[in-house]
């Protein structure tokens, strides 16, 4: 892991004005993915997520991560070990608030998705601390199938 950007090095393919991301996004997505902020450690609707799927942008749905590579950090959002595919995100050096930081976004639509850290199990030795809600899951047919058997009729 550098400082160094991981990806082909191509403007964002998803361009939109401020006021279009505004109609688009929640308050918080807005907040997350436009202006960097981050969400409250515990309160992301993925921090305990079990199903399997594919995470995807929620600003503009490119492929991020895989439910094969999330892991319970202990840190109170979702952790991954790598993202689906490296060329979909974007790392850049952040040194806001005083430290260095390795800056996770999306490559499509430059959102802002959380930071990567070089503290992470498996081979990667990276943990990829996302917020919550700047992804969105795509279930796999597989787990929504399951899922609905276990349903009761109404």
């Amino acid at each position: 892991m550098t400082d160094t950007t991981h990806t082909q090095n191509h403007a964002p393919a998803v361009e939109k004005s401020d006021s279009e991301w505004r109609e688009q996004l929640s308050p918080e997505q807005y907040e997350v993915l436009r202006n960097k902020a981050t969400e409250r450690p515990f309160t992301g609707e993925y921090v305990n997520e079990k199903r399997d799927g594919t995470y995807r942008c929620a600003a503009c749905g490119s492929e991020l991560f895989s439910s094969d590579t999330k892991f319970d950090s202990g840190t109170g959002w979702p952790s991954f070990t790598e993202p689906a595919n490296r060329a979909n995100v974007k790392l850049s050096a952040d040194w806001s608030y005083g430290m260095h930081r390795i800056e996770v976004t999306c490559a499509a639509c430059d959102g802002h998705l959380g930071h990567v850290f070089s503290d992470g199990p498996g081979s990667t030795g990276e943990r990829y601390c996302i917020n919550s809600c700047s992804l969105s899951l795509d279930e796999s047919p597989a787990a929504a199938a399951a899922a609905d058997e276990t349903e009761p009729a109404a």
